[in-house]
């Protein structure tokens, strides 16, 4: 069987608050646990380095326990996340692996979130590159939209 070449993924929001508050959002451990899991999921933070080379161990979990859809248990998706660079107000990239004892989960997604001035705040734009051949398209851009939903209104409260 031919390997499937590497996807992107991709998401965008503007949101009615400074990039500072953004990033602060993206690099405090509570607000990163409050609004990065997508809808239908709650998060936890076990570790966090915020700083490049440090990162996180993100545990998500599904709100459904019988929908069975987890990567690394039926209701678990389990991520160790590596900061490549944190560049306050304009830039956060990620590398993300999941533990998972399937194949099609593993290799190392790289998320890039990109902050731009805008009139009404800052668009927040999301890049997922490399993203595993397990994770099905349009349900992962919809997960990237929830969690700028969940973002914004986060930073904009």
């Amino acid at each position: 069987m031919a390997s499937r070449p590497p996807r992107t993924d991709r998401g965008s929001r503007t949101v009615r608050a400074s990039a500072a508050a953004v990033y602060a959002a993206m690099t405090e451990p509570d607000a990163l646990a409050a609004w990065l899991p997508p809808e239908g999921m709650t998060g936890r933070i076990d570790r966090f380095e915020p700083w490049p080379g440090g990162g996180f161990r993100m545990v998500l979990t599904y709100l459904d326990p019988g929908a069975g859809h987890g990567k690394t248990s039926a209701t678990e998706d389990v991520t160790e996340v590596a900061f490549a660079e944190l560049v306050p107000g304009e830039r956060v990239v990620q590398r993300i692996d999941f533990e998972s004892p399937d194949p099609d989960f593993a290799g190392t997604m790289t998320m890039t979130w990109t902050l731009t001035a805008d009139p009404e705040g800052t668009l927040v734009t999301v890049e997922a590159a490399d993203v595993p051949r397990g994770i099905d398209h349009a349900v992962h851009e919809e997960a990237l939209a929830s969690s700028l939903a969940n973002l914004a209104a986060h930073v904009e409260r």
